[in-house]
């Protein structure tokens, strides 16, 4: 599967059904792909969090996970991002167990925190190998 190394552009509502997404799952994490083309996210694919301990980790379930790429695939997208929740975080950033299960090395990961007024995501490029992570912008626009 191919990935963007750009910065990743939603729309409006693509961002209210990923937050819709995050709090449905409260109090567990979310998680979900985004496909696009060039740095457009075109679908929102949330998951199933199958993790052994949903409060304080996300796995998507195998068959979402496959079902996405799949569709991703047929649709010509690639994988911009992955998206995941931290319920109670006001500042969300990547914990040890994020950094160590990001496989994907070219994607966004996008951390969505609930434990404010309203919900705060924040994007971040994160090396498994190098066990390091960088804010990373994104951009919200409607045209």
């Amino acid at each position: 599967m191919s990935l963007s190394a750009g910065m990743i552009t939603l729309r409006t509502a693509q961002l209210s059904e990923i937050f819709a997404h995050a709090r449905k799952a409260t109090p567990f994490e979310c998680c979900g792909l985004i496909g696009g083309a060039d740095d457009r996210a075109t679908s929102i694919h949330p998951l199933r969090n199958v993790a052994s301990n949903p409060h304080i980790a996300y796995e998507a379930a195998p068959e979402d996970l496959f079902a996405a790429q799949r569709q991703m695939r047929e649709r010509g997208e690639q994988l911009l991002a992955i998206y995941h929740s931290h319920p109670r975080a006001t500042e969300p950033v990547p914990s040890e167990t994020d950094v160590r299960l990001a496989f994907y090395p070219a994607a966004t990961y996008l951390i969505i925190g609930l434990g404010g007024t309203k919900p705060i995501m924040q994007g971040f490029r994160i090396s498994e190998r190098d066990k390091t992570w960088q804010q990373v912008e994104y951009a919200v626009a409607d045209e």
